[in-house]
């Protein structure tokens, strides 16, 4: 059968032939391309989770960037810390060196005090002029502010916390008091009394202790007739190699440690008790009561010649739900969500109950080191003022305290043992910032820089296989597509033919 008004094999090689040419097309733009996916009608599911992917690896890159920007905040302030820390070694062999009282003239130790004066000032010029694009790093700029704090609060370091909101408290609650090593030398009387032997009779018998503590012991020797002031004004003049201060009460002495916590004793050991009259020997001190000795002594003086000794004892408690380390009278906890360390007063670290230690308003370091802007992808990091105001403790002083005209100046010779003290406090200041912004940039920031790049590996790594054209099978969809087209046109060509043979029927 012959029609030439409608040409149905024509218009078969016209549809199949417009789709062989669109297949042709789309082979042509994903090899061009290099994209499967160019258009939401190519693979509408795979375009979604593809845009999803790309959106993650942009925020991926933001952090990798941000990590590498903390990294060098980091580092400009370490190296301001560098020199300080520089600064307060030269600061302790001037400390040592003035302190050769006999061997310096008034000119030498004049020098020795401008050099102090000029390390404190240049101390402090590091603190205000080192800065990271204008913002200053360690002037207090990145500390954190605090308010409420409790009257019980001698000193607090924040040094990372991380909350939503204006402001975040800090409480404690403490389970164990914070003591010192302690010993009750119970003597009977208000002098002692060595077998009726007195100080002027010739006497030669004389009561022998050895006192110890964290700092060392001293062997010590009373004759008869020796009062209990006496005895204890010799122990004292002692404390700096013991640790131990002693203490009149009523007949006996209480020996305690200079400090809190469980490094710190108090030991005795009578070497020669020279045959006491009075007194019943050496307590200990009860556990609910530090200043109450224990009925019965330990041992008496005569039989005291084995050690005995008291340990002190840390505070223990918790911070905001967490358990926290206790060290003398200091608690301190370190969480990804609060770092803080502060101590109490000798009354409040021995009360046990609940502490509002103090209120976090603002400050800190914040770093964003995750693709995901929220707090569990933010990082707070606090960097405290390295100044000469800052540096030392409230118990022992500041290190602006050794400047000219201050209480522990060198050219008046005032208490240069108290002032090596304060430098040391300082150094530690210093290096323990130096330690935890180093442990900043090698645990946190250089963790962080790895996983994010595993993390931007594998996300790209599931975008391309979504989204990229496989070149090995697009380039064999091409060449079927452009034999299947060049066939279709050569079929149209004789379907548009074909209707031509209606002419040989008109002769």
């Amino acid at each position: 059968m012959t029609r030439i008004n409608t040409n149905v094999s024509s218009l078969i090689a016209q549809r199949v032939l417009g789709q062989n040419n669109a297949s042709l097309g789309n082979s042509l733009e994903r090899l061009s391309t290099g994209l499967r996916i160019n258009r939401g009608k190519d693979d509408p599911a795979g375009l979604i989770a593809s845009e999803n992917l790309r959106a993650e690896k942009s925020a991926l890159n933001a952090a990798i960037g941000n990590a590498h920007r903390a990294d060098q905040v980091i580092n400009i302030a370490e190296g301001g810390l560098q020199e300080v820390s520089s600064l307060l070694t030269e600061l302790q062999g001037l400390l040592t060196t003035s302190a050769n009282s006999a061997g310096l003239s008034g000119e030498e130790k004049e020098a020795n005090q401008l050099q102090i004066d000029s390390i404190l000032q240049t101390i402090d010029r590091v603190s205000g002029a080192t800065s990271f694009q204008g913002s200053k790093l360690l002037n207090g700029n990145f500390d954190y502010q605090a308010n409420n704090v409790d009257s019980g609060v001698t000193d607090f370091k924040v040094r990372g916390a991380k909350f939503e909101g204006s402001s975040a408290s800090v409480d404690a609650i403490v389970t164990a008091s914070a003591q010192q090593g302690g010993l009750f030398l119970s003597f009977g009387a208000t002098s002692l009394d060595l077998g009726g032997a007195t100080a002027t009779d010739g006497a030669t018998s004389s009561f022998v202790i050895e006192i110890g503590g964290s700092l060392g012991s001293r062997e010590l020797q009373f004759s008869s007739g020796a009062t209990l002031t006496q005895i204890a004004t010799a122990i004292d003049s002692f404390t700096d190699i013991t640790g131990v201060d002693a203490a009149v009460s009523g007949t006996a002495i209480v020996l305690q440690s200079s400090e809190y916590g469980s490094d710190e004793f108090v030991s005795v050991k009578v070497v020669d008790d020279a045959t006491i009259q009075d007194g019943d020997g050496v307590h200990t001190l009860t556990a609910t009561d530090f200043g109450t000795a224990t009925t019965a002594a330990s041992a008496a003086f005569s039989a005291a010649t084995t050690t005995i000794r008291d340990d002190g004892q840390d505070i223990a408690g918790t911070i905001n739900g967490l358990l926290a380390t206790g060290n003398g009278k200091t608690l301190a906890v370190n969480s990804d969500f609060l770092d803080v360390e502060f101590s109490l007063d000798t009354s409040t670290s021995q009360t046990l109950g609940t502490v509002a230690a103090f209120d976090i308003t603002g400050g800190g370091a914040d770093f964003q080191l995750a693709s995901d802007v929220d707090i569990s992808g933010r990082v707070s990091l606090g960097i405290s003022e390295i100044a000469t105001r800052k540096l030392g403790s409230s118990s022992l002083g500041f290190l602006d305290d050794l400047a000219s005209g201050k209480a522990f100046n060198v050219v008046d010779g005032n208490n240069i043992s108290t002032a090596q003290k304060i430098v040391d406090q300082a150094i530690k200041d210093v290096s323990s910032t130096r330690g935890r912004l180093g442990a900043f940039q090698k645990n946190v920031i250089g963790a962080t820089i790895r996983s994010l790049n595993v993390g931007l590996e594998n996300t790209t790594s599931a975008e391309s296989i979504i989204r990229d054209a496989d070149f090995a099978t697009e380039t064999a969809s091409l060449t079927r597509n452009q034999i299947l087209s060049q066939a279709s046109t050569n079929i149209l060509s004789l379907a548009n033919q074909q209707p031509q043979a209606a002419l040989a029927l008109l002769g």
